[in-house]
């Protein structure tokens, strides 16, 4: 009986002792739910690290960001809460960016225009879009200060956009920063070449790849904080625009793109045009330097003997980007990309790999997103959550555990108040289950969609379903009250029927 009571004593300690202590977050910039090769297929994009990943760790099928632009997203993972709650609805550096209190002063008509952004002109926007944070709430507990309180090393290496000097990795729980700093993209020096023009990372030899660079920065952290706790968080700047990748790759994307017989083909969505095939060679080039660096990183778990310790996140920020700025991808079948609240858009590739659950190369069909890293990383290294911070986040650990089990049916919210540069318009949308809804405030229309019956989002069952559509628009509104969320401002100098401008 003593020794029952014993073990009985002990088994939470082991149970504890079994559970992984390190954290490896990978997330990319743009890249689209469809932009993965992970059954080794004649695809044209390549990735065969992320491939054996997959094979290790559980894929979600229906796995989001917080938002259809980055930095929302990225403040999402960092804070666990929907970046309306936090107000970080649009990408940090756009028109109508505010810090700390919204100022007694604030004109959006004025900021919107003085931004230098309204390409067309005052009278052509019927809604002047919401103000927004300009970086991380005041008072927030970062995921890494959560875990840095645990004894953790953190690390950060990559692309940041969540605030400016000040509001660095380095002041918000990262021991430390290479390349993180205001900017959304590497515009500085050569680029994505050495010398970089970046304040937060040396200059390499000249022509060195900056996505191998972190890669590598990364590699060699995990190997000098092998004997401790550590969280690697890795941000890749690719494959955001500019579009430019080593000429070795390039050149045989562009053998391949010829030897599959692939073209340039697009389909409207308008305002825009919409790409329809994956075959942009210099995108396919970077999107294979990325797997080469996510290579670098798990070799450096392996022979560290850190690869059954340690949890393996895969992500990206959002939708790949198919309707601007180049149109490098395609996330068919889901509908537009990056900028847009259509699946295109929020859709994102999730792979995770968590060693003390194990069910590598099954997938799960429940559907999360940013915010629920934050407490799942907590449960899955058994730490207390922390309910007051990540309000909006739920742990996905059961899935993990149980990849098949059916999908706990909660509602997931994604409030975006402005102009997206990829075409998309102000909206707030819902997912239940499979039914997904649309509000968008220019022009004013309600989308519902059977995500099961048409994931493309083609046919718009507002009307045959009014008990439906009027539960989610009931939903949303709770939600913007709940998350006291803002607005955007109707143009008053706008003459005429509102909703057919």
């Amino acid at each position: 009986m003593k020794a029952v009571f014993i073990s009985l004593l002990l088994a939470p300690l082991l149970h504890a002792a079994e559970k992984p202590r390190n954290i490896v977050f990978i997330i990319a910039d743009d890249l689209g739910v469809t932009d993965l090769n992970l059954d080794g297929s004649d695809m044209f994009y390549e990735t065969p690290h992320l491939q054996k990943l997959a094979r290790t760790g559980v894929t979600f099928a229906n796995g989001y960001a917080s938002c259809p632009v980055c930095s929302p997203t990225r403040s999402a993972v960092m804070t666990g809460q929907n970046p309306a709650r936090t107000r970080n609805t649009n990408y940090f550096g756009a028109p109508n960016q505010f810090y700390g209190a919204i100022p007694a002063d604030y004109d959006p008509v004025r900021d919107f225009l003085e931004s230098g952004k309204n390409l067309n002109g005052r009278h052509k926007y019927p809604l002047w879009p919401a103000p927004y944070l300009g970086h991380l709430p005041d008072g927030t507990t970062t995921l890494a200060q959560a875990f840095k309180k645990h004894g953790y090393s953190t690390f950060f290496a990559g692309k940041w956009h969540l605030g400016p000097e000040g509001h660095f990795p380095q002041d918000h729980g990262f021991d430390i920063n290479i390349g993180g700093q205001s900017g959304g993209g590497p515009y500085g020096g050569k680029k994505y070449f050495s010398p970089y023009g970046n304040p937060q990372i040396k200059d390499g030899p000249p022509g060195e790849h900056l996505t191998e660079r972190l890669g590598r920065e990364t590699a060699g952290f995990i190997k000098a904080n092998k004997d401790m706790p550590f969280l690697a968080y890795l941000s890749f700047y690719a494959v955001h625009t500019p579009l430019m990748a080593p000429d070795v790759l390039v050149k045989k994307y562009e053998a391949k793109r010829k030897r599959m017989g692939l073209g340039d083909t697009f389909a409207p969505e308008p305002p825009r045009e919409n790409r329809t095939v994956h075959s942009h060679a210099i995108y396919a080039a970077m999107i294979e330097a990325m797997d080469s660096a996510c290579g670098q990183v798990f070799d450096a778990l392996e022979e560290n003997g850190l690869a059954e310790t340690t949890i393996v996140v895969f992500t990206s920020d959002n939708g790949g980007l198919s309707t601007s700025e180049g149109s490098p991808t395609t996330n068919l079948p889901y509908r537009a990309g990056k900028g847009w609240l259509y699946e295109g858009g929020i859709r994102v590739p999730l792979i995770v790999r968590n060693p003390a659950t194990g069910n590598g190369g099954t997938t799960t069909a429940e559907p999360v997103y940013s915010t629920d890293f934050y407490p799942t990383l907590l449960a899955a290294t058994g730490h207390d959550p922390l309910p007051d911070q990540h309000k909006d986040g739920v742990s996905f650990l059961p899935f993990l555990e149980k990849p098949d089990t059916a999908p706990s049916g909660r509602a997931m919210f994604w409030h975006y108040p402005h102009w997206g540069n990829q075409g998309g318009s102000p909206g707030t949308a819902v997912r239940l289950g499979k039914w997904k809804l649309i509000r968008w405030q220019w022009p004013e229309r309600t989308e519902l969609f059977d995500l099961e019956a048409v994931p493309g989002e083609k046919n718009n069952l507002a009307a045959d379903q009014p008990d439906i559509t009027a539960d989610l628009s009931q939903r949303i509104d709770a939600f913007l009250a709940e998350t006291q969320a803002l607005q955007p401002h109707r143009n008053s100098d706008l003459k005429g029927d509102f909703r057919k401008w």
